[in-house]
């Protein structure tokens, strides 16, 4: 497998983990307030065409795997590695996503902030953390590059 494959698989793993985990935050806080737990994935179907009025679980989940994608992306491409920097630029996603969907999508907005903001905030550290990992070469050795600096 050419090193570009691999590094292709290992942005859509990244994004698919991320995509996964990051809904934690907002699914706790929904259980420890005792909040509807699918209230974050409706309202996020919300934001596909068509659906602003109307919500829906299907919908959400179609959204948050588009929005994740593009995102996980974005993040590749601007060579986003370790966890801190994956934070920073997932509350930097946050701040441009939640201040757009909210001003545009009521769902969205009727959503607690906080947890919103952790959701955001661990999907970019998840991101940073595995896209930091050394991948496997065809050697059967492990391979790493520094940030700003391209593979041979």
């Amino acid at each position: 497998m050419t090193s570009r494959r691999r590094r292709i698989r290992q942005i859509v793993r990244a994004g698919a983990v991320a995509a996964v985990v990051s809904g934690v935050p907002s699914t706790a806080h929904a259980l420890l307030t005792g909040g509807d737990l699918l209230a974050a994935t409706r309202a996020a179907g919300t934001i596909l065409p068509g659906r602003r009025d109307r919500p829906g679980v299907a919908a959400g989940l179609v959204a948050h795997v588009l929005v994740a994608a593009g995102w996980t992306g974005v993040l590749a491409a601007a060579g986003c590695r370790g966890g801190a920097r994956g934070a920073v630029a997932g509350l930097a996603i946050a701040a441009l996503d939640l201040r757009v969907a909210s001003r545009a999508f009521p769902a969205v907005q009727a959503l607690p902030r906080a947890p919103q903001l952790a959701d955001h905030l661990v999907f970019g550290a998840v991101i940073g953390t595995l896209l930091d990992r050394p991948h496997r070469t065809d050697q059967g050795t492990t391979s790493t590059t520094s940030p700003g600096c391209k593979e041979l």
